[in-house]
């Protein structure tokens, strides 16, 4: 189960029948079943990931959100996508790194695997994931990649074949390349 790197900086590999792909983009633009938002408690829209999400589907985005109005940092609620190319954007809330005694780890795994089991309840097969907690919230990239995709790992193997594709959509090569590096430890051999 080696990762396949291409020109294009994709990653890929196929694992309890699911394609995890890690490739560089614009995840307002990602043509998938739902979209994972790295979302304040509030969901009121924000920085980074939130504020793009919320730019670029619209209004009808800060309306669903306003009436569900609160989740917990490690959990995940559902909302429509309004304008983006998706169905879904599933709203997780990562933890804000304190120096990794206040159970940061456990919060982003539970951020990401809350997330898959909100994308479970409404079938989606495709799903597109930021890095949670990397900006503002000062999440360390290394630690979160390794994290994040060890949550996703096993996540599948209690849920095989649920998803048809899983993308790590990145902002950037710095971010890519934690996540490639994280790739192997997690999905290699």
């Amino acid at each position: 189960m080696a990762s396949l790197p291409v020109l294009s900086r994709l990653m890929e590999t196929l694992f309890k029948h699911t394609r995890i792909v890690l490739k560089k983009g614009d995840i307002t633009r990602e043509e998938v079943d739902a979209v994972v938002n790295a979302a304040n408690s509030r969901l009121l829209g924000g920085g980074g990931v939130d504020g793009a999400i919320h730019r670029a589907a619209g209004p009808s985005l800060l309306e669903e959100c306003r009436k569900i109005g609160w989740c917990e940092p490690g959990d995940a609620v559902v909302t429509g996508a309004g304008k983006l190319p998706a169905r879904y954007v599933i709203h997780t809330v990562g933890p804000v790194w304190k120096g990794g005694s206040r159970g940061e780890e456990r919060v982003l795994a539970d951020a990401f695997k809350q997330s898959l089991a909100r994308g479970m309840e409404k079938k989606v097969r495709t799903l597109a994931f930021p890095a949670v907690s990397t900006g503002a919230y000062g999440f360390p990239l290394d630690l979160a990649a390794k994290v994040s995709l060890c949550a996703i790992r096993q996540f599948l193997e209690d849920h095989p074949g649920v998803f048809q594709e899983i993308r790590l959509v990145l902002f950037n090569d710095k971010v890519l390349d934690a996540f490639s590096r994280a790739f192997e430890s997690c999905f290699g051999k």
